[in-house]
């Protein structure tokens, strides 16, 4: 047998190890308590106005402000390692063992979700060494420098439409129930399965606001040549606290946030891992 035909066997033995299971469980764990913190960052955004930045970033660093925080964030980083290890995997062998365009696609978004989980890992590394630009500086240098390169604006704004593409996937991908194709329905109980179906919705919707808020500042820094205007989460979430309703939308985000950061703890227990 060739090693590229032993390749995805040994993907899927690994994919399929108990330990994997456990790692991308407590994962998910993980993940909800960053979503958990990121709630009470943009209420902070919305209300108080921090000095940290409003995104991951000053959502891992509210947990390292905190006693034993800096322990708990590396534990939130090996999280973030064994789900990106996972979603590689996945995105290996395909999860839903179907072929063609589907599966393909499938296969991509997992691949992307494993770059973002090694981001949040990394973001985490930062936190711990108290090391590290802050994203949104570093997003608004690098705008500022594709603003000034030939094509860069139309460039800046492709990758506006992109994430706004991205909260509108999100905000259908919520509204449809899709992610209840990822879960085991069978072990709830019909309250449990209700439950879970408004907590994944809710969060979902949360995220897709967020995201196209994002894109819809990258468009505008595109169209007035202001990289100020793209600075990432942080950016979205502090002009949208700068409109009279800012507060509100911004305190049911953080809902929403603490709802996916809630759900994220009930994907520990019945996502099909």
């Amino acid at each position: 047998m060739t090693t590229t035909a032993q390749a995805p066997r040994a993907a899927r033995r690994a994919a399929d190890s108990s330990a994997v299971r456990h790692l991308a469980r407590g994962g998910f764990i993980c993940y909800g308590i960053v979503h958990l913190l990121l709630a009470w960052v943009a209420l902070r955004v919305a209300f108080g106005h921090p000095a940290r930045e409003g995104d991951q970033r000053g959502a891992l660093q509210t947990l390292a402000a905190q006693p034993l925080g800096k322990a708990l964030v590396i534990v939130v980083v090996v999280g973030m390692v064994a789900l990106a290890l996972w979603q590689g995997l996945v995105a290996a062998i395909g999860e839903s063992g179907e072929r063609g365009r589907t599966a393909v696609a499938e296969r991509v978004v997992n691949g992307c979700r494993a770059v973002i989980y090694l981001w949040l890992a990394w973001t985490g590394v930062l936190v711990v060494r108290g090391a590290g630009r802050s994203p949104a500086d570093s997003q608004e240098q690098a705008t500022s420098q594709l603003l000034s390169a030939t094509g860069g604006r139309w460039l800046v704004g492709l990758v506006g439409v992109v994430v706004v593409g991205v909260g509108l996937g999100l905000l259908g991908y919520g509204a449809t129930k899709r992610f209840e194709r990822r879960l085991d329905t069978g072990r709830m109980s019909a309250t449990m399965h209700r439950t879970i179906r408004r907590l994944g919705v809710g969060g979902y919707a949360a995220k897709g606001v967020a995201y196209a808020a994002v894109g819809v500042l990258v468009i505008a820094a595109a169209v007035t040549y202001d990289a100020d205007k793209a600075r990432g989460l942080d950016g979205a979430l502090r002009t949208l606290a700068g409109q009279s309703w800012g507060p509100w939308l911004l305190g049911l985000i953080a809902l929403g946030f603490a709802a996916y950061g809630i759900y994220c703890f009930a994907q520990a227990r019945y996502r099909k891992v």
